[in-house]
C-alpha cells in the first residue's frame, strides 16, 4: 500500500526539518490514526503521501509507484480530504459530473447513502453551506470515489457533536478490506473507538506504531477513585473520579476500551512498555 522510505523534508533550505530519515509502512485495509501535537508534521505527512508535496530525499510509494510523479493510475485510486475545504458554486449533481470521471470506481449509490447518513439532501447546492456541511458533503464524495486509499486531515474539525457521531457511523459503514483510511487528528476522542491502528508521531520519531488490538491486549485503561493505589500503574493522571491509570494487562483480566488521550500522554512521557514502542 503506502511505503515511506527514509524521507527528508523541510519547507525551505533555511527552515528546520519536519522529517529527517523518516520511514513508515501503512497496513492495508485498516483505519489508521495519525496522532501528535500541533506542528509535529501530521498534515505535512498526508500532503507528502498524496504527492502534493515532494520529499527532498527518500521515496514514498503507493503500490510500488512514486506518488510524487502524480501518475493518473495512482491519483485515481487515492483521495485527500484537507482540513480546510473550499467548494465551487455548483450543485452537487454538477460537481459529480465534473469530477467523478476521474475515479473509475465512483458510486452514485454510495454518494446518496453518505449524504443521507449525514442528513444532507441528495439534491444539494454547494453554495452557502456551513463549514460542517461542506465537510460532510466533501467526505461523502470522497467515500463515493471508491479509492483504496483515503487521507483525511482533521475531518471532525467544524462538526457539531451529533455530526461527529454520524461521521463515525458513515466511516464504519463504508470501510472494506481493500480500503485504507488515514486520519490525522488532534481530537482523539472523536476517533478512539474507530481506529484499527495507532501511529503516534513526534517529528521524525515514531512514539508508537501498533494495531489497537495489540495495545488493548497489553494495556488496561482504568478509572480509580480518590485514595485508591496507583503503585501498579505505568502512567497515572488526575481525573474527576480520582485518577485515570494505565496498567499492564497480564492476560488475567478482560480488555478495556482504548483511551487515546492517555496513551499519547503516556508515550510522550516515555513510559510505554518497551514491548509496544517502535
Amino acid at each position: 500500500m503506502i511505503s515511506i522510505d527514509h524521507i527528508d523534508f523541510s519547507y525551505g533550505k533555511r527552515k528546520p526539518a519536519i522529517f529527517s530519515d523518516f520511514s513508515l509502512e501503512l497496513p492495508k485495509g485498516k483505519i489508521c490514526g495519525l496522532l501528535g501535537k500541533n506542528g509535529t508534521g501530521k498534515s505535512t505527512l498526508l500532503y507528502l503521501m498524496s504527492g502534493l508535496l515532494r520529499a527532498q530525499r527518500g521515496t514514498i510509494t503507493y503500490d510500488g509507484r512514486d506518488v510524487s510523479q502524480r501518475l493518473p493510475e495512482v491519483l485515481s485510486d487515492m483521495f485527500f480530504v484537507p482540513e480546510e475545504i473550499e467548494l465551487p458554486s455548483l450543485s452537487m449533481e454538477r460537481y459529480v459530473k465534473m469530477n467523478a470521471p476521474f475515479y473509475p470506481n465512483f458510486s452514485q449509490e454510495v454518494l446518496k447513502e453518505c449524504l443521507s447518513d449525514f442528513e444532507l439532501p441528495t439534491q444539494l447546492d454547494l453554495r452557502g453551506l456551513s463549514m460542517g456541511q461542506k465537510k460532510k458533503a466533501f467526505m461523502s464524495f470522497a467515500l463515493a470515489t471508491g479509492t483504496r486509499l483515503l487521507l483525511m486531515d482533521e475531518p471532525t474539525n467544524g462538526l457539531d457533536i451529533p455530526s461527529k457521531s454520524l461521521f463515525r457511523k458513515v466511516i464504519s459503514r463504508h470501510m472494506t478490506d481493500e480500503r485504507t483510511l488515514v486520519i490525522s487528528t488532534h481530537q482523539v476522542r472523536d476517533v478512539d473507538m474507530l481506529l484499527d491502528h495507532v501511529i503516534l508521531l513526534e517529528g521524525s520519531h515514531l512514539l508508537l506504531n501498533r494495531p489497537t488490538a495489540d495495545i488493548c491486549a497489553m494495556l488496561r485503561f482504568e478509572e480509580r477513585p480518590v485514595g485508591a493505589s496507583t503503585e501498579d500503574a505505568i502512567y497515572a493522571q488526575p481525573s474527576i473520579y480520582g485518577n485515570s491509570v494505565i496498567v499492564e494487562n497480564h492476560g488475567e483480566d478482560d480488555e478495556t476500551p482504548i483511551n487515546l488521550e492517555m496513551l499519547f500522554n503516556c508515550a510522550e512521557a516515555g513510559k510505554l512498555p518497551k514491548s509496544l514502542t517502535v
